[in-house]
């Protein structure tokens, strides 16, 4: 990039400008270096340190009369000086960006940090300060200290093991708050001395211990080749983990990264954690070495994907667990949460990616807060201030469980927090919250927060790394005693805060506090201020341990096939390239001592499960993990399968679960509202999450038969709903039956009529030479009384279960039979039409009086009814059939017409006939009583045609059963019409006024 070369022109002259200038810094001269970053952090990060080096890539050690710079710029890339910070701020060199301004989040996470308006740049420049005056013979090859600042303060609390092979680890067990630097004195002084000692977190140190014991103590692991370590606190900063990681590069008593002065050789890999930052850090200087490194605990984001491939977590797929935790919640309906995270870049991407994953899945955030800050003992207000926010935030929430995102220096800031919710007068105990922790939390206090009450967390559930208990870990630790390893720069400060005592020239001796004899019992102790069982997070370090161990075995054993060097019996040592271990790590498999497969799986995560836990805390101050489920990984499948599929492996035994005391071990509930009960259907409640919903009643005819349904839905059609809409009933069978009494009311009207009929037929049989039976037609008589004999009979085809036969001949008898019936009327009344008008002089009428018109009628009517009903039934025939529509809690058995026009057809001609006979009896109504019964016609096709113009709206009204009961009862109530109408005043003359019945007494009346 041509253009930046103007940059280093720049600095150059202005150097020349100084240098020539008599009055500025009079006989000094000003020298620079300049290195160019490629733009990249592995360059930068080799420039930072041959800016603290000789010639040679040494850090802290000068062979030469080279002074140290007195400071750097840096630029124009923002990566550039923050990768560049890391380093020199750990020796307090001032260092002015130039270049694009970056954020204060991205600088170095630690006290020290001082920057100049920092802005980065594509070459780190380092000015160096000269003078005349001469270098001493004693100042050749030894360590420069410009103002004592050269060389960083001393780790204080290390642990160290011998051995032909060194593991290290780098693991936070105690918290220093640093006060924040300004410069006014030298950064010795301002450091502060507030060593808090996490007591649990010394089980992590301690199960290296016992991994590497172990291993040493068999014969088949490793033979002839001890395993030593190295353990650094790194107090839970950038700034200590950045220098241990550098001193696991250098000999043991000087701070010189990459110079070795004796046999001492750099560790094969390191163990790091229980967070996240840890690993991080640490990553930015051992991963220029290629060095491998297995984290437990937390999984740090890594942005630079190059780093990440030096990583193997000791923790299974993240993703898997998110997924365990939402299954966790969907299991218990608990879908109105609240979620409370640890502010860092894992939080980012917890709420970035996983959140919205839920919220797929169907839960609701009442709120998302973070824990306060662990900052600096200055800013310890703030953090309170931070607290008192997020404690009322949680209180005022209606969600009953709250998702615990965070990592095990987590629990030091939830501990604290029902206490800030006493000083704002808030009663945690009133408003209970079940807790759901993340695996990458553990219980850890502070010694000031011993005697606080734990009753927060009884009833909380957490997800736990899977692990066994291993044997002899137990007898291991009741063996530990202070003074039993003098390399543990550790157990004496654990010992002193565990067991509130003192030894000589401590600073706890000062606190007026017992001695300590070293006879003190691990096994007394509270579980809350160290806990006997082996711990997830031991767990994994001590499975991390073997690991490497089995990948050194593997190293040696490919080596020896080749070139087995032996001397004196033994095999020489063969030196592990570090860079070797990575492929041997991503395939080892193996059993570890508790009887578990070990193994990594393509982005190096061990493929483990986890356990679902349920935390029971006591009065006196212990606390029992209970296991209650688990969630098993799926090891034959890939990540996006065993997602969809994690039903299969999540197991849970709710039934042993305690819950918080408040609950009354009743499950708890987490919801926006309340449940919509079966019968119910829920709306979403505009301008809120979609878990807030209102519930309505579902509609006439559908159901809801589950909890909280979006839609009620309807029955199938042989059932229709109860009471409570909650639940389908089967629908009973219906037909109009002879057993119910509608059924026996029209077949007891139909067989009266029928026999009223018969009788009326015998009776004008009886009397058939008589003059009013022979006035009319005798014959068309006989035919209309045997037609409504047989309508009256016919309605009998329409009670019962349908069956075929009675659905062929429903229709078409009473078609036809009526048909024939009221072409009788109507030929009767034709023949008496034409009869007086044949009387006139002259009338052509006379030729069309008698039978044969009258025959005539009744065949051509009854011809053309039974056209139709033959097509009908040839075409689309009626036939039985099921109605599950028309009535709610019946299935009907009916005939179906097969064809709803041929039906109406039939209902048509008859209509037709009717309205026919209708006209010509009204128009044929003043004619001469005696010969004429036109009047008794007219009145009784009235009736008739009343009845089944009424019968058409109300057959298509109707339902069920219903249908056919208006059709019989129009069958009867006509037919019952025209024989009243019609035959009655015959039979009254006949039966009653015989004297009438004669010759005479009608021409006379007549006259």
């Amino acid at each position: 990039m041509t253009q930046t070369y103007q940059h280093i022109v720049a600095l150059v002259f202005a150097v020349k400008e100084i240098n020539e200038n008599p009055w500025i810094l009079p006989n000094i001269s000003l020298g620079f270096h300049i290195y160019s970053s490629q733009f990249t952090a592995s360059w930068t990060y080799q420039a930072s340190m041959e800016l603290l080096s000789a010639d040679r890539p040494v850090p802290n050690y000068n062979c030469d009369f080279q002074n140290n710079p007195i400071a750097v710029i840096g630029g124009p890339d923002a990566d550039v000086c923050l990768h560049m910070a890391t380093i020199l701020c750990l020796y307090k060199i001032p260092q002015v960006p130039n270049g694009r301004q970056i954020h204060r989040k991205d600088l170095p996470h630690h006290p020290n940090s001082r920057f100049n308006g920092m802005k980065e740049f594509g070459y780190g420049i380092g000015i160096f300060l000269a003078d005349d005056s001469e270098q001493t013979p004693d100042q050749i090859c030894t360590l420069v200290q410009m103002d004592q600042i050269r060389e960083p303060l001393p780790i204080l609390h290390k642990y160290y093991q011998s051995g032909d092979l060194i593991i290290a680890g780098i693991i936070s067990q105690i918290y220093i708050f640093s006060s924040t630097l300004n410069f006014e004195k030298h950064p010795s002084e301002e450091l502060s001395d507030d060593h808090m000692v996490l007591t649990q977190n010394y089980q992590h140190i301690l199960a290296l211990a016992f991994a590497v014991k172990e291993i040493n103590e068999n014969s088949q692991m490793l033979p002839n080749v001890t395993l030593g370590f190295h353990i650094y606190n790194s107090h839970f900063t950038a700034r200590w983990t950045y220098q241990a990681s550098m001193e696991l590069l250098s000999r043991r008593a000087r701070f010189i990264p990459n110079y070795k002065c004796d046999v001492e050789n750099p560790p094969v890999a390191v163990i790091g954690g229980p967070n996240s930052n840890v690993c991080l850090h640490m990553a930015t200087i051992l991963c220029m070495y290629k060095m491998p490194q297995l984290i437990y605990g937390s999984s740090p984001v890594m942005n630079n994907k190059t780093q990440a491939v030096f990583f193997h977590r000791m923790l299974p797929n993240g993703a898997f667990q998110y997924q365990g935790i939402l299954h966790l919640l969907l299991h218990f309906s608990w879908t109105w949460i609240g979620v409370v995270s640890q502010a860092d870049d894992n939080t980012e991407n917890f709420i970035d990616n996983v959140l919205p994953l839920f919220s797929e899945g169907g839960i609701c955030f009442d709120f998302i807060e973070r824990f306060p800050k662990l900052t600096s003992s200055s800013g310890f207000g703030d953090m309170v201030e931070e607290g008192f926010k997020t404690v009322n935030v949680i209180m005022a929430s209606t969600a009953h469980a709250v998702v615990m995102h965070g990592e095990i220096q987590t629990m030091v800031v939830f501990r604290g927090l029902p206490q800030v919710a006493e000083m704002e007068g808030i009663q945690w105990k009133k408003k209970p919250k079940v807790c759901i922790m993340t695996a990458q939390m553990d219980f850890t206090a502070f010694p000031f927060q011993r005697n606080w009450g734990i009753n927060f967390l009884h009833g909380a559930i957490s997800l736990s790394i899977h692990s066994k208990e291993v044997l002899g870990f137990h007898k291991f630790l009741q063996s530990r005693k202070p003074d039993s390893q003098k390399e543990d720069g550790f157990v004496r400060d654990f010992w002193e805060e565990s067991f509130n005592c003192s030894f000589p020239n401590s600073v706890a001796h000062k606190l007026d506090r017992q001695r300590c004899s070293g006879d003190e019992k691990l096994e007394s102790l509270p579980v809350s201020v160290f806990e006997m069982c082996m711990t997830g997070h031991s767990y994994s370090i001590y499975n991390a341990i073997y690991a490497v161990a089995h990948a050194l075995q593997n190293s040696h054993s490919t080596q020896s096939k080749y070139r087995a060097i032996v001397h004196s019996g033994r095999w020489k040592l063969l030196n592990p390239q570090q860079w070797q271990l990575h492929h041997i790590l991503r395939s080892i498999s193996f059993n570890n001592s508790a009887g578990e497969i070990v193994s990594f799986d393509q982005n190096r995560e061990l493929i483990a499960g986890f356990d679902i836990i349920n935390w029971i805390t006591f009065p006196n101050q212990s606390f029992l993990r209970v296991k209650v489920g688990k969630i098993d990984p799926l090891t034959l499948l890939e990540k996006t399968v065993s997602m969809a599929s994690l039903d299969k492996v999540f197991t849970i035994d709710e039934d042993v679960i305690i819950w918080p005391k408040q609950f009354n071990q009743s499950k708890p509930l987490s919801r926006c509202n309340d449940y919509c009960y079966p019968g119910y259907s829920r709306a979403k409640r505009e301008g809120e999450p979609f878990c807030c919903y209102d519930c309505f009643p579902c509609a006439e005819g559908k159901i809801s038969d589950q909890k909280d349904m979006d839609d009620c839905f309807q029955c199938s059609e042989d059932h229709y709903p109860n009471i409570g809409q909650d639940g389908c009933l089967t629908k009973d069978t219906s037909f109009l039956s002879y057993k119910e009494p509608l059924g026996i009311i029209l077949a007891t009207f139909a067989l009266s009529f029928s026999c009223i009929t018969a009788l009326i037929l015998r009776i004008f049989m009886r009397h058939k030479d008589t003059p009013i039976i022979k006035a009319n037609n005798r014959n068309l008589t006989y035919t209309l009384l045997i037609s409504l004999l047989l309508s009256f009979l016919c309605a009998l085809l329409f009670i019962g279960p349908p069956a075929k036969i009675t659905c062929f001949l429903q229709q078409t008898a009473f078609g036809i039979i009526f048909s024939v019936a009221v072409s009788c009327i109507l030929a009767k009344t034709t023949i008496v039409v034409l009869a007086f008008m044949a009387t006139k002089p002259g009338s052509r009428m006379r030729r069309w009086v008698g039978k044969r018109l009258a025959n005539s009628i009744v065949l051509a009517s009854f011809l053309i009814q039974a056209s139709i009903c033959t097509v009908w039934l040839a075409a689309a025939p009626p036939f039985p059939d099921l109605d599950k529509h028309s009535m709610t809690k019946e299935t009907v058995l009916k005939c179906n017409e097969g064809s709803v026009t041929m039906f109406y057809c039939v209902l048509g001609f008859m209509g037709f006939l009717s309205i026919v006979s209708f006209t010509v009896a009204f128009l044929a109504r003043k004619l001469p009583d005696s010969f004429n019964e036109a009047k008794f016609i007219t009145f009784s096709m009235f009736i008739f045609c009343s009845v089944w113009l009424s019968f058409v709206p109300t057959y298509l009204s109707a339902k069920g059963k219903y249908i056919v009961a208006v059709e019989i009862f129009s069958i009867l109530a006509s037919s019952a019409g025209l024989l009243g109408c019609i035959f009655s005043p015959k039979c009254y003359v006949i039966l009653l006024r015989p004297e009438l019945n004669s010759r005479e007494q009608l021409i006379r009346k007549k006259s």
